[in-house]
């Protein structure tokens, strides 16, 4: 059965509010507080390891934050992987060094870039985190300026806030108890940009984003690759609540991140309204129903309570088929509260709208309704797992279900792949952030702002490449976006002669071709394409032959391009010789010629190039090849 689509929302109906963060790493010789270089590891490379068990601190104002307080809800142990790349102050056993100057110089550009009013001095802060991400229990952000903006397509953007932090450390393993963490990651400069609630659909999220990639990657100086780059999107609409989605990978789904989380909110103030309109309510106190299954022939509860653990139940008055009620692609209310009852570590819920089921049985359905009171129109909720684990876990559960009755709740929630999110913990609140008082602060001089070199952007650039060199739209971006553009004007400059689109489908089309073939292409370096164009622009070569000099000069980077050009077979033929091949392809294939015409044109043209293997070029065959079709019909 196919899955049904979500509805068609109207977003100006709803209120919709939304904005994005990117969080970007720059590409810096070595991390934000120490020497350490910004390179990714792998673990079996680790050659350290070391644990900690972190816990919240108040703020000044001797406040806790409340996300942090979530986190404490079970006690995990967090181990971290050092490397011979990592130093004490990413294990925190030894203060940090000043700000990384090369990252502030790139921080700066971005902002300008943003239009963004920067600060005068700059001051490190410590931001609360106690996930195990960071050794130190916080991560340290400097912030850089605000009241920036961009332009699109439904008008001016604010850009509300820009940030300079470091990176946090990368997870390796959960083991449920306990989390693995790499440091090579930890302590790599990011970037981090908000924009102001100013997005008015999915579309225009996606939009926002791209051109904010755009932007970033112009400068030349940001990490690329799986990993390197996250947009978290923050959401509401009306009568529902602000809510952070973290960790969108790809920009193809910034735009369902917003659509599916805007229908969750919608779904949500809907079964709001309903249990209101049934006088629905949560019992407050749970009950333990182990022994109605002593004899269970579910393996996933019969593991458990032979393992010591307890089945503990909760009745959701007037919750009944509301709490597999639908709110997102293949999540229902039921998942929300799962979420919550996962964070106390247990693996989840089951409820009666999915019950029986399991090798859950109707007799064992009967007996919990029967022991909790439960009635019609009334649910059932129950979780299993050690009982300190599971009583925090039932109380998470109806905590969410009582929130169902009354309001959204603010939280923070990660991205699934399919563009759904999960819960992560509550929003962080103002007591999570607090000043460093390890890092001196850094003065941000006008010398300073106007001695930064402003990068051309891409969508310039691209612009610029179609009135120059008359590229097409997608040659045109695909060359403004590379790293080799420079290389490209370089080449046109020398060799004005040359066709820019065979540049660029020789710089960026060919090595992906090549690759795919099993070319060492990495060992192509400028030189080896300056002296290829070097070649076709003196006629030593034809453009037809270039994929076989590449390929050569791949295999051996040693040679000269003339002499790999040589050992291939590649060097130029002269026009008596063209017109020979030419001659003796259509004499062969006459018969063609007569009963196709001039549409044997093409068939003949592939059999002509391959006798001359990319040693003509192809404009100079076309026009004898065109000729000598045109005997044969005239005899």
């Amino acid at each position: 059965m196919a899955k049904e689509e979500p509805p068609r929302l109207d977003y100006p109906a709803l209120g919709l509010i939304c904005g994005i963060e990117i969080h970007q790493q720059l590409d810096t010789a070595h991390k934000l507080f120490c020497g350490c270089p910004t390179l990714h590891r792998e673990v079996e490379e680790s050659n350290f390891e070391f644990f900690r068990y972190l816990r919240p601190s108040r703020s000044e104002l001797g406040e806790i934050d409340r996300a942090a307080l979530e986190e404490v809800l079970v006690s995990r142990k967090f181990l971290y992987k050092a490397y011979d790349s990592t130093c004490l102050v990413e294990a925190d056993e030894e203060p940090p060094a000043e700000v990384n100057p090369e990252a502030l110089e790139i921080s700066l550009i971005i902002a300008r870039l943003l239009n963004i009013n920067i600060v005068d001095q700059l001051e490190v802060m410590r931001k609360m985190v106690i996930d195990g991400s960071n050794t130190s229990g916080f991560q340290r952000t400097a912030y850089v300026g605000a009241d920036g903006w961009i332009e699109t397509s439904a008008g001016r953007v604010g850009i509300g806030i820009l940030c300079l932090e470091e990176e946090a450390a990368r997870i390796i393993e959960d083991r449920g108890d306990s989390l693995v963490y790499s440091l090579d990651r930890l302590g790599i400069p990011l970037v981090e940009i908000g924009t102001a609630p100013d997005i008015v659909s999915p579309d225009h999220a996606r939009e926002v984003a791209s051109y904010l990639g755009m932007i970033l990657r112009s400068t030349g100086r940001v990490k690329r690759g799986l990993g390197t780059i996250r947009q978290d999107v923050n959401v509401s609409i009306k009568g529902g609540a602000r809510v952070e989605i973290k960790g969108v990978q790809a920009l193809n789904l910034v735009d369902k991140v917003v659509e599916f989380e805007a229908l969750r909110q919608v779904r949500l103030l809907e079964i709001k309204e309903e249990l209101i309109r049934r006088g629905a309510y949560v019992d407050q106190a749970s009950r333990d129903v182990t022994d109605l299954f002593a004899n269970t022939a579910s393996k996933v509860l019969s593991r458990s309570l032979k393992s010591g653990g307890v089945m503990l139940a909760c009745r959701l008055a007037g919750f009944a088929g509301l709490v597999g009620r639908e709110i997102q692609p293949d999540r229902r209310l039921g998942s929300e509260i799962s979420d919550r009852a996962k964070r106390a570590g247990v693996g989840g819920i089951f409820h009666t709208d999915e019950l029986p089921a399991y090798g859950v049985t109707a007799e064992e359905v009967e007996a919990v309704r029967i022991a909790l009171g439960a009635v019609d129109g009334d649910a059932v909720v129950m979780v299993t797992g050690p009982r300190d684990r599971a009583e925090k876990a039932i109380a998470a559960a109806a905590v969410r279900a009582k929130e169902a009755i009354s309001f959204v709740p603010e939280e923070t929630r990660r991205a699934l792949p399919d563009g759904c999110s999960e819960y992560m913990r509550p929003l962080p609140g103002s007591a999570r952030m607090y000043p460093e008082t390890d890092v001196p602060s850094v003065a941000i001089s006008e010398e300073i702002l106007s001695s930064l070199e402003m990068p051309e952007l891409f969508a310039d650039r691209s612009k610029r490449f179609i009135q120059q060199y008359a590229l097409s739209g997608e040659q045109a971006r695909v060359m403004a976006a590379s790293a080799s553009y420079s290389l490209f004007e370089e080449i046109l400059k020398a060799y004005p002669s040359l066709s820019p689109s065979v540049v660029v489908r020789a710089i960026e089309s060919l090595p992906i071709e090549l690759a795919r073939e099993g070319a060492a292409v990495s060992n192509l370096t400028d030189q080896h394409y300056r002296d290829c164009f070097a070649l076709l622009s003196q006629n030593k070569v034809a453009k037809e032959g270039l994929a076989g000099l590449l390929r050569a000069l791949a295999e051996h980077p040693e040679m000269r391009a003339d002499e790999a050009a040589g050992a291939a077979g590649l060097t130029g033929v002269d026009g008596s010789e063209v017109e020979r091949a030419v001659k003796a392809v259509v004499a062969a294939k006459a018969d063609l010629v007569r009963s196709k015409g001039d549409r044997a044109m093409g068939p003949l043209m592939g059999l002509v190039m391959k006798e001359l293997r990319g040693k003509a070029d192809g404009g100079v065959v076309s026009a004898i090849l065109k000729k000598e079709i045109q005997n044969i019909l005239d005899q």
